[in-house]
């Protein structure tokens, strides 16, 4: 099991680094690219600090208990966070349009972590799912 301060420096890394790449896109790569990739940037910086915060919640659960479907929800949103977010953020800078063939994988990665945050609220008498 990973401890749950993990998932907090994640979560809380996450959002930072979300809220300065969002800074960034608005202050200064708005004016030196196009509507529609800017539009995807703030969709990667979106989604980012969506499932950043989602890494916190996941700590904040581990609090009350500690369980398999909790571990899996927080790997799968660092998963998702890394492929659909950094994958949009490296098609903007690169323009390499192939990229966007792993955007999905991120976007499964995040319905996987939401599906089993909700699963970590079922758990037999010891606290295990």
């Amino acid at each position: 099991m990973v401890k749950r301060n993990f998932w907090l420096m994640l979560g809380a890394s996450g959002a930072a680094l979300a809220v300065i790449t969002g800074a960034f896109g608005a202050h200064i790569l708005e004016s030196i690219i196009s509507e529609k990739v800017f539009i995807t940037y703030q969709k990667a910086v979106r989604y980012q600090m969506y499932h950043s915060i989602a890494l916190i919640i996941v700590t904040l659960l581990s609090s009350q208990t500690s369980t398999k479907a909790l571990n899996i929800a927080g790997w799968s949103f660092l998963i998702g966070i890394l492929t659909f977010s950094g994958s949009l953020y490296l098609l903007v800078f690169t323009g390499a349009s192939w990229l966007g063939a792993i955007t999905p994988i991120g976007g499964v990665a995040f319905v996987i972590g939401w599906i089993s945050l909700g699963f970590s609220g079922f758990r037999n008498k010891t606290g295990k799912t």
